[in-house]
Parts: structure tokens; C-alpha cells; sequence
């Protein structure tokens, strides 16, 4: 399980700063009071350990329907060349990562995937939601895909 993507060298400007944690906040309230959808497909709130501070961060994502029970999110950030902060909380505490989707909060662990797994669970994504493709063409770094396995065992998403 190794997070290992590295930033790119071109890609879009990623969005940072109050105008993101407000928008990110809002989000992340709507998902919470009616669950659903963002931007066109499914959302979840995701909460990670800060790699460098230890607080508790949140972020909406999207998310995709995994095999066994999981979800699958990607680590976008609209296509910009760096990584989405999430990305190395989530490489530093694979562990210690949390998902509020449907009203319920579930304790996952998180993998990041590689190779003709990943290539497959990134056909599905970029079918379901031709956005991502889009994002993938304008950067030089190969999106990451996390899949998100419940600690406890596995809970069928609805999608």
C-alpha cells in the first residue's frame, strides 16, 4: 500500500486559500444535511489526520462504487500538478481516515491503487464521470486512486 505519486509539472491552478475552505465547508454542510450529490456525482465527507499538525481535516470528494464494498475517490484537485493535501494526510494515516456519507460516519482504511487495478477502477471513473478524464489531461502526473475499505468490514455503497 504506497502513496507515491509525485507532483507533476503542468496542470491546473489548484484552488487554495478562504475562497476553498469556504466552498469546501459548504459542501461538506450539504452533503451532511442531504446527502448525495456534488458537482454531478456521488459525495462523501472525508476527514483525515493533518500530516503535519495532527487536526482533523475535511474535505467533500467524490466518490465511486469499489469492488467488495468500497469506495473509490480520487485525488483530482481539478488537475493541477501538485497532489490535493488530503492525498498526503491520507499517505501519512491510512488508518486514521473517516467517511460521512448517507447520514453515517465509517471508519476506512485507505490504499492507494496501482497498476491494472488501477487502470480498471480508472475506466470506471472516467465512464461515470468524464470530468475526471478532463482533469487528467491537463497534468503530467498519473491521478491518484484511493480506494476506501471500511475498518470494521465491508458495507455495500449505494451508488
Amino acid at each position: 500500500m504506497s502513496f507515491d505519486t509525485k507532483a507533476g509539472t503542468r496542470g491546473a491552478r489548484q484552488p487554495s486559500g478562504f475562497a476553498l475552505r469556504t466552498v469546501n465547508k459548504l459542501m461538506a454542510s450539504r452533503i451532511r444535511r442531504k446527502g448525495g450529490k456534488i458537482m454531478g456525482f456521488n459525495g462523501l465527507v472525508l476527514t483525515t489526520t493533518g500530516r503535519k499538525t495532527g487536526a482533523e481535516r475535511t474535505n467533500p470528494v467524490g466518490w465511486f462504487p469499489g469492488k467488495d464494498g468500497s469506495w473509490l475517490i480520487v485525488a483530482s484537485a481539478s488537475g493541477s500538478a501538485g497532489n490535493p493535501a488530503w492525498y498526503y494526510n491520507i499517505a501519512a494515516h491510512p488508518d486514521q481516515v473517516q467517511i460521512e456519507i448517507e447520514g453515517r460516519k465509517v471508519a476506512v482504511v485507505a490504499e492507494q491503487l496501482h497498476g491494472p487495478e488501477r487502470a480498471e477502477a480508472w475506466q470506471q471513473i472516467a465512464a461515470a464521470a468524464p470530468r475526471f478524464a478532463g482533469y487528467q489531461q491537463k497534468t503530467d502526473r498519473e491521478l491518484p486512486v484511493i480506494r476506501l475499505v471500511p475498518q470494521s468490514g465491508p458495507e455495500a455503497p449505494q451508488g
